[in-house]
């Protein structure tokens, strides 16, 4: 069919046309919003998932929503090599500006310019990354004492006041939240916490990996009261045959009972992998309906590209040690597996293998369900593995 007609979006964080199985999530953080921007208590939203759930995506619609209710969005992808501080100060500069909207700076507002200039360089001798321009004068004993989750508390405080001034809420929205340092983790709860008490129009919405429920539980006992936890999955094959459905009916095609149940089969219902099999299901097939033989030409296809792209820039990224521990997962199945397990299949004692399981689960490849255990957190990459490396070795 006509390739120029295809209505599948895969890519990173790209918006699917149907957004299915999704619609409770949606709900519950637009109450939130709604509760935040008329002045009553609500807690922030963390999404958790698998590679390829949709979370990026997900809470892309979560920020189009409260932009809808008057939110300034302060959006940023939580990096690997900076500080929080340095990621978050130029997001915050440009949501201060929108609020400003050409207009006077009144009281409130004008706190916030000089906080964030009072933190910036407060904290710059300190991380040495951050780099940012204001026309405005730091606040004296605002955000500047160098202590980060005290002067982090103090500036969200500052550009909620403003934000209240004009009306607005505010809505940190943070993708990969597993990259912030434990350090750097401690100083947004803490300072989330501070201004929830202050009940100011302010809320977090963040997404990240399953290692982040014990990443957040450690760095403050309270977290649980301050946000709520919400796992993202695969859909169900109902959810699952509507996103490929719908878009099709759209672009007035179909498919067969059996096309559908293949590619769930195939898909195992993870959002990412549908638009790809159904971007290929569609180019192949000579016309409507899409059947089972142009969903069975599509797996090869598609296999071929998440070989070639999704799969492969993360399998790029491994040491030589690393991607012989996962073809050791692998050869155990998708997992989950216990620790002794995979080390007696890479030969080695747990111990001297314990690093590199470290590694891998900083890289954000693998992550412990509970003590003792590990899983992909890339639906199936352990297929992919034995794809790279059809045969295994110890040695």
């Amino acid at each position: 069919m006509n390739p120029r007609k295809n209505p599948y979006t895969p890519g990173a964080g790209s918006q699917p046309p149907e957004l299915a199985g999704r619609e409770d999530v949606i709900e519950k953080a637009c109450i939130a919003l709604d509760r935040t921007i008329a002045g009553k208590q609500a807690r922030g939203i963390v999404l958790y998932g698998l590679r390829g759930v949709g979370k990026t995506v997900l809470l892309r619609k979560l920020v189009a929503e409260a932009e809808e209710r008057n939110f300034i969005t302060i959006y940023l992808e939580a990096p690997e090599d900076r500080s929080l501080p340095a990621a978050l100060c130029p997001q915050l500069r440009a949501g201060l500006y929108k609020l400003k909207r050409g207009e006077e700076v009144k009281k409130h507002l004008l706190g916030a310019f000089r906080a964030l200039k009072s933190f910036s360089e407060a904290l710059k001798i300190k991380y040495g990354d951050i780099e940012l321009s204001l026309d405005f004068d730091r606040e004296e004993g605002i955000a500047d004492s160098g202590n980060l989750e005290s002067d982090l508390g103090d500036l969200l405080s500052a550009v909620a006041e403003g934000a209240r001034e004009k009306d607005c809420g505010v809505l940190i929205a943070i993708d990969e939240l597993q990259y912030i340092n434990s350090k750097e983790l401690e100083a947004l709860i803490a300072a989330m916490h501070r201004v929830g008490q202050k009940n100011l129009p302010i809320l977090l919405f963040a997404a990240g990996l399953p290692q982040l429920l014990g990443h957040m539980g450690q760095a403050k006992s309270y977290v649980e009261r301050l946000l709520e936890f919400t796992p993202i999955g695969k859909l169900d094959q109902t959810a699952a045959e509507s996103a490929l459905i719908k878009p099709a009916l759209e672009a007035e095609a179909s498919y067969t009972p059996e096309a559908l149940a293949l590619i769930f089969q195939k898909t195992e219902g993870y959002p990412y992998y549908l638009q790809e099999w159904g971007k290929h299901s569609w180019n192949l097939a000579e016309s409507s309906p899409i059947t089972a033989d142009d969903a069975c030409r599509a797996t090869e296809a598609a296999l071929a590209e998440l070989d070639a792209s999704f799969f492969r820039v993360r399998f790029d990224r491994l040491k030589p040690s690393e991607k012989k521990y996962l073809r050791a997962m692998a050869e155990l199945g998708p997992g989950p597996h216990r620790s002794g397990d995979v080390a007696e299949q890479y030969g080695k004692s747990i111990t001297t293998v314990a690093p590199i399981r470290s590694s891998l689960i900083a890289k954000g490849m693998v992550y412990s369900i509970s003590h003792g255990e590990t899983a992909f957190t890339v639906p199936l990459f352990e297929a992919y593995m034995k794809r790279v490396f059809p045969s295994f070795s110890t040695e």
